[in-house]
Order: structure tokens, then C-alpha cells, then sequence
């Protein structure tokens, strides 16, 4: 097995290394890479992310939002949190076994006195508390299993930025499961950091090697990578248009009346609008509501309409911020 070392904090990029790795590298090699993010929520293939993230928080932070090629739910990444990747030859016609791969985090975790198991298909726990979450995908033969590590991430920061608020949201994503969670930190008798962590994990998945290999990253791979980065993983298409169909209800109170809207987006495009409540409407809403079919569901497309539009010839006592935070707030 070759090692890719990765010392990006990109979660983009380092998204797309995991794809560039799978589909473009020798496929006669197994690889793996150890790799860390700044504050980022990883939302899984097939979920809904707007239903995943808290907006409003994750815009005030400056996390960034990005989605994986695997299943699964929502993560949360930070420098306290660390990732691997493992990319091997696999028939795709066998189960997945998630155990063959988190087998040398529990064995690393043995060596530093803790004691791990895996807990369900694809959690590992310490003391019923989850610190890895894994997931697979396949592409031709190959594999690519990864897994997060709470070693000493910002468990506040985490739910905060994955607690949704009450918004009446019906998707046909898949909802992130919530657990109880601990960081392997809380658990070391010798204080510990987690670059001596990342090295007694490398050293447990190569023991068995004579000599492990490793592999810098090129000019061309970085290229390649830095285009798929670019034009997949930073993408609005494919963080959030790609999400499953959904509808979603926002309802706010202001001093001019309760208004209430309910949208229909799928594809990332809002496919149907209605606007309801007590306000006093000064032209008929259904034109109002018109104008924002077919618009991708995003704050910067919507505050330009907002922008454009004379909103007082429908709500004559609402303000442009009013209606942002209708639809952004939380």
C-alpha cells in the first residue's frame, strides 16, 4: 500500500484528491492518505443539504459546505478532527465490510491503552460514544472506504453547525442520524497530540509492510485535481443542486404581518412558490410569487431578484432584509 501524502486543510481539495486518487492513479496500487480540513460540514451523496446545515450559523462562522461521493450522513470536520482514506481493489459484487478498515483505528487506540469497537455498521464507539464515522464508495473494482476521527474537535462548534432548526422541511434525502459522540482526547491517561496520533496510526497500517511507500503529489496531479476542484467540489451544482427533491416552509413574524412561504426545489431550482399570511398586499401575490419559479435556491441569486424587484408594489411595509431573513434565517 502507497501512502498520498496530503498536507491540504482544503476541504475541496482534498475531496477531490479522494476522487482524482480512485478514478485516475494506478489501479494496481492500493493507496492511502491521512488528510485534515478547516471547519467544514461534509454532507453525504445522496442528502439534502440545505436539511442538514444550519445556514445562518455556518455563514456567520465561515464553515465551508461540501458533499462526498459516498452515502451516509453529515459530518463535521475541523483541525481537532482527522480523516483517512483507504483506496483498494474490491468486487464490487461483495457486501460491504466496514470492519476490515476500521480495524487499524481500533488497533492504534489499543496501543495508546483505549479500548474501541465497532458499534453498528459503520460507527466506531469508545464507552457507546461515537468518535469514527465511515463510508464507502465503488467505482470499477475499486473502493474507496474513508472514516473522520474525533481527536479533539470542537463538539460545540459540531452541533451547532449540524443542528437544523425547526423549519418544516420534508426531504427525500437522507436525514443524518444524530449520536452521542466523544473525542479520543477525553479518553488518553498521557496528554497526547494529534500529530503523534496520525503517526502511531500510520505506523499500526503499515506494520505489516517492510517498507512504506508514499507517494508526493505531481505538478500534473495537482493540476488535474485543482480542475476538479474547481469545476465539481466548489460548485454550487454539486454541493447543493445536487440535492434530492425537497420542500421546505419558511415562516416569520414582522410588524407589517405573519407571512408564511412554501417552495418546491428540486434540482437546486424552485420548481413551485406560495406565499401566504395576514399581511395587506398591495398587487396580486401570485405574481409575486412567479417571479421566483425556475430561480436556483440560493441567497445571492434571491437577494439580486430581491434587488430588482419593486417588493413594495406587493408588501408596501416589508424590506428586502425582511424577506432574506425569511427565507435564511433560523
Amino acid at each position: 500500500m502507497i501512502e498520498i501524502i496530503n498536507s491540504s486543510r482544503d476541504p475541496y481539495f482534498n475531496l477531490a484528491l479522494e476522487e482524482y486518487a480512485l478514478k485516475n492513479m494506478s489501479a494496481s496500487e492500493e493507496y492511502f492518505i491521512l488528510w485534515q480540513d478547516e471547519p467544514t460540514v461534509v454532507v453525504g451523496r445522496n442528502q439534502n443539504t440545505i436539511a442538514e446545515i444550519n445556514s445562518a450559523y455556518i455563514k456567520g462562522k465561515g464553515i465551508n459546505v461540501v458533499r462526498r461521493l459516498s452515502g451516509g450522513g453529515a459530518v463535521y470536520h475541523d483541525r481537532g478532527n482527522l480523516n483517512f482514506t483507504f483506496i483498494v481493489n474490491e468486487d464490487r459484487r461483495s457486501s460491504f465490510d466496514f470492519e476490515k478498515y476500521t480495524r487499524p483505528v481500533i488497533e492504534a487506540l489499543h496501543r495508546i491503552g483505549i479500548e474501541a469497537e465497532n458499534n453498528g455498521r459503520n460507527d466506531i464507539t469508545i464507552d457507546g460514544r461515537k468518535f469514527s464515522g465511515n463510508a464507502q464508495f465503488r467505482y470499477r473494482g475499486r473502493l474507496l472506504h474513508h472514516g473522520t476521527i474525533l481527536f479533539n474537535s470542537s463538539l460545540e462548534e459540531m452541533a451547532a453547525a449540524l443542528n437544523v432548526s425547526e423549519e418544516k422541511i420534508s426531504s427525500k434525502g437522507i436525514k443524518s442520524i444524530r449520536s452521542r459522540v466523544t473525542n479520543i482526547a477525553e479518553h488518553l491517561s498521557e496528554a497526547m497530540d494529534i500529530e503523534e496520533f496520525k503517526n502511531i496510526l500510520t505506523g499500526t497500517i503499515f506494520s505489516g509492510e517492510e517498507k512504506a511507500l508514499s507517494h508526493h503529489l505531481s505538478e500534473l496531479d495537482l493540476d488535474a485535481i485543482n480542475r476538479l476542484r474547481e469545476q465539481k467540489y466548489q460548485s454550487w451544482e454539486w454541493v447543493y443542486g445536487a440535492s434530492p427533491a425537497f420542500n421546505i416552509k419558511k415562516k416569520r413574524k414582522f410588524s407589517w404581518g405573519n407571512i408564511e412561504m412554501r417552495l418546491d426545489v428540486k434540482k437546486g431550482l424552485i420548481e413551485g412558490c406560495k406565499i401566504y399570511g395576514d399581511f395587506f398586499a398591495a398587487r396580486d401575490i401570485r405574481e409575486l410569487e412567479k417571479s421566483f419559479i425556475k430561480l436556483p435556491f440560493r441567497e445571492e441569486i434571491i437577494e439580486e431578484l430581491l434587488n430588482n424587484l419593486e417588493l413594495m408594489e406587493w408588501l408596501p411595509d416589508a424590506s428586502k432584509e425582511e424577506i432574506l431573513e425569511l427565507f435564511w434565517g433560523q
